[in-house]
């Protein structure tokens, strides 16, 4: 298969602009999920860190959606014609704090399409700019990467995960059970077959079990600070994933404060010590 990357850079500069309101009640559905204490968050209270992206979903027609789950490409997304495609990072910035119930706008725009050829064969990299705004001053600039790669043959193992991180501070463990996967995927409408149904995601794709969503892997991450450190308020997120988790085996939020206590190095670990996601936070002074 041959990419035409030139193609697919036509694609830079596209944009696109969305509306929403940061409902309590989604939100109380998303504290619900998480099973966290935010079931009855009020208007004007603060949105957690990242909750906004269960917000702003591609409302698609059942024609228009592929195989896989996803919306069909090639309209605000170039269409990279690679079987697999995932969420592999991005970088958060609040300029001011998201308010519940507040109407949002989200502006977004394709500002890089890259090329690579890799030991698993063809990578394509796509990032997407996006600021998010209110009447109230809330602001927020986030940066997606999406990566775009070839299908390994389904009978060859999964590459061994990098080591983790030892010297953690602060872990939690979570179970990943499918039920969790499933409302994360309602939640977020996010009709990607790998993250609930397990015979497409072990017979298509060869994967050992339904995946772990990676906004949700960066979202656990994230309050993981917030237990941690609860008086100190995020106002950067970088993060970057490093291997995929799975519903059948629990895995680890873990993290450690740096030495200016205003930054903290985080990372996810499968159940043998791998590093699934790697993040740096840094706190208001």
């Amino acid at each position: 298969m041959t990419i035409d990357i030139e193609y697919l850079k036509t694609w830079i500069g596209k944009s696109e602009t969305s509306k929403d309101r940061l409902h309590s009640d989604k939100l109380a559905g998303l504290a619900a999920t998480l099973d966290q204490d935010e079931l009855d968050l009020l208007a004007g209270d603060v949105v957690p860190p990242a909750w906004h992206w269960i917000f702003f979903n591609p409302i698609v027609r059942a024609s228009g959606i592929g195989s896989d789950g996803h919306p069909s490409r090639g309209e605000f997304l170039p269409p990279v014609d690679l079987p697999r495609r995932m969420w592999a990072g991005g970088r958060i910035l609040w300029r001011e704090n998201l308010l519940v119930d507040d109407p949002v706008t989200r502006n977004s725009v394709v500002a890089d399409v890259r090329h690579k050829s890799g030991k698993s064969g063809d990578l394509v990299f796509v990032m997407v700019r996006h600021q998010i705004t209110s009447k109230r001053g809330g602001f927020v600039e986030e940066e997606q990467d999406i990566v775009y790669r070839s299908a390994p043959n389904k009978h060859d193992p999964q590459p061994p995960a990098k080591e983790a991180p030892g010297d953690a501070l602060w872990s939690r463990t979570i179970n990943p059970d499918p039920l969790l996967l499933f409302r994360y995927s309602a939640l977020t409408f996010n009709g990607h077959r790998i993250h609930y149904d397990y015979p497409y995601v072990t017979k298509e794709e060869g994967y050992p079990g339904l995946i772990v969503h990676g906004p949700l892997i960066a979202t656990l991450l994230m309050d993981l600070c917030r237990r941690e450190r609860p008086e100190r308020q995020l106002v950067r997120f970088d993060y970057r994933a490093m291997s995929p988790l799975f519903h059948i085996t629990p895995f680890t939020v873990n993290g450690r404060l740096d030495d200016d206590g205003n930054t903290a190095q985080l990372w996810a670990a499968d159940a043998d010590g791998g590093l699934a996601m790697q993040a740096e936070a840094a706190f208001a002074d």
